[in-house]
């Protein structure tokens, strides 16, 4: 009989998808179908949540059965510490989609007898698999099942033996396990016998802790190599592969007003790109905020929603301070279109931050995001820190199409032309506003550094800040360049004082040419009169010309007849 050639997808490792957000994406997949994966990390890093997830996942998802065996917690203690993720854990057990077994292993029985083998174990196990047809199985931990075997070389070939049992039994397994000092695991063996390893950390910089995500190993698939940060909250494991995004996000054609009309005018009248990134840069109280305020105000009066990220205020002080600008955010809360989340940075990590904000995109769907201000997470994190997060935020909303506006504080003594963060290379459009000091007073005025794809205005304009949002003033140069303030003002006076002078001499020429039209007029009216008489004699002395010559020729006519001449001498 001949044999079958292989097919190409017979080389292809087949992959188990876990269903939890980000983890197929780093895995390109999932994690090994049929095979064991290690899931190692210290104390409280998330071993055992991952571990149920993906049970959960795979029972609700993707109808595959899963067996949860436990060696520290009961079924009754898990099914309550996860029900607060929203997992039913007693609800999928009556349907037979999961089967929790708990194993306690009494150490004192084991010195005893000073006999262990996992023989047992693997009768219980199996029995479990296949009471519910289980596609997926998770042991939880190692420790506790080889804890109370001294001899290390029955610990090791133990070891060997569970991996060789799961991976022959063809169940899709997670396997959880300590961190060792030195070594991905506590026995330093688990590593090289699993096909997937991924270490979990758990980490406190600065009193700010984060939890990162690294897939350590994976046998036959290429996988994301790096650390990703992962949150646990009320719908479980996020984890945020978003360093793996390419610059490949769209570029719409489609503009969207900045909320300030004259601005709008200094983006060729239509305002800044959708989706396009934009940052507003400048010390302290030139109106940056105001700015990201109004913008924000303008896309909910459109029935736009907008996200709006506080890191110094609290959502109703700005609701208050923007108020008296003339901007009111209320109705743009009430109406749903708008969301202000405020917290301090130093309540979460960097990372914990990215991602918060993107499930908060995801689950929000803004038509644009604000930022205010991105320099106050330099208090978390380092210089470098920041940007590559603020980096990964900016790809994340531009694969979404969604307009940023992020604001930035300059620090006195630094360039104006240079942001605290360094993220302006990243900006598509960037606006910086200035303090002009002078005269006495201090006055704003913007500039618009850059806006790619668009040719923008290049005028330095003063703005205010008014009883009706931000204002842009009408552009007065000077002899040392564009005037603002007192110095525009008097100008504005002055050319006022101009403008009423030319009006009055203008009005008095005016009226000298009525006065020499008036004059013109009557002396033309004495001329037409007397033209009009001497025409009238020059006529009269025709007709008495034009009489004596017919009386002549008819005295001539008389004399013809009476001489009886003939008509020709008479002509």
């Amino acid at each position: 009989m001949p044999r079958r050639k292989p097919a190409p997808d017979d080389f292809t490792l087949k992959k188990c998808p876990t269903g939890i957000q980000g983890l197929d994406e780093i895995t390109l997949g999932g994690i090994p179908k049929g095979r064991p994966t290690l899931v190692t990390g210290g104390a409280g890093s998330g071993k055992t949540l991952i571990a149920l997830e993906f049970l959960v996942k795979g029972a609700t998802l993707y109808d595959e059965p899963g067996v949860f065996m436990a060696f520290e917690e009961t079924g009754e203690e898990l099914t309550a510490n996860v029900s607060s993720l929203g997992f039913n854990l007693d609800a999928l057990t009556k349907e037979k989609k999961l089967a929790l077994d708990y194993v306690y292993i009494e150490r004192s029985e084991i010195e005893e007898t000073g006999e262990y083998d996992l023989e047992g174990l693997f009768i219980r196990l199996s029995h479990a698999i296949d009471s519910i047809n289980a596609k997926r199985v998770v042991l939880d931990t190692l420790e506790v099942l080889f804890s109370s075997l001294p001899n290390e070389g029955i610990l090791r070939a133990e070891l060997r033996r569970l991996f060789r049992w799961l991976k022959k039994k063809g169940v899709t397994a997670i396997v959880t396990g300590e961190r060792g000092l030195n070594t991905f695991t506590r026995y330093g063996l688990e590593e090289y016998v699993a096909d997937c390893v991924i270490l979990l950390d758990h980490r406190v910089t600065e009193q700010v802790s984060t939890r990162r995500l690294r897939v350590v190993k994976y046998r036959g698939s290429c996988h994301g190599t790096n650390e990703y940060p992962f949150l646990i909250d009320k719908d479980g494991i996020s984890i945020l592969p978003i360093t793996s995004l390419g610059l490949n996000s769209e570029a719409p054609l489609k503009r969207v007003s900045t909320g300030i009309p004259r601005l709008d005018a200094m983006f060729e009248g239509k305002g800044y790109y959708r989706g396009s990134s934009v940052l507003i840069s400048g010390r302290a109280g030139t109106g940056k905020s105001t700015m990201a305020a109004q913008f924000a105000e303008g896309t909910c009066k459109r029935k736009e929603r907008a996200l709006y990220l506080a890191f110094e205020e609290s959502p109703n002080q700005i609701v208050r301070n923007m108020r008296s600008a003339g901007i009111d955010l209320k109705p743009c809360i009430d109406s749903k279109n708008l969301i202000i989340r405020s917290e301090r940075p130093t309540l979460l990590g960097l990372e914990m931050h990215l991602l918060q904000m993107t499930k908060l995109v995801d689950e929000f769907k803004p038509h644009i995001v604000v930022m205010d201000p991105i320099t106050n997470l330099i208090s978390v994190a380092a210089q470098t820190d920041v940007k590559s997060m603020l980096t990964r935020f900016v790809d994340f909303l531009k694969a979404k199409q969604v307009t940023s506006l992020f604001t930035s504080l300059t620090s006195p003594g630094t360039s104006l032309e240079q942001s605290d963060v360094s993220v302006s290379s990243l900006m598509d459009t960037w606006i910086v506003l200035k303090d002009i000091e002078g005269q006495g007073e201090r006055n704003r005025g913007l500039t618009i550094i850059k806006s790619r794809g668009m040719a923008h205005s290049n005028q330095f304009r003063e703005f205010k800040l008014t009883a009706h949002g931000l204002m842009l003033e009408d552009v007065y140069l000077g002899a040392s360049g564009a005037l603002t303030g007192a110095a525009r003002q008097a100008q504005v006076a002055e050319e006022q004082v101009m403008g009423l002078a030319r009006t009055e001499e203008i009005e008095r020429l005016n009226r000298q040419i009525e006065r020499k039209r008036a004059v013109l007029e009557s002396q033309l009216t004495v001329y037409r009169s007397e033209f009009e008489e001497a025409e009238e004699e020059i006529r009269k002395h025709i007709a008495e010309v034009a009489a004596r010559t017919q009386a002549a020729a008819g005295q001539r006519i008389q004399a013809a007849d009476s001489r009886k001449a003939d008509e020709a001498t008479i002509g």
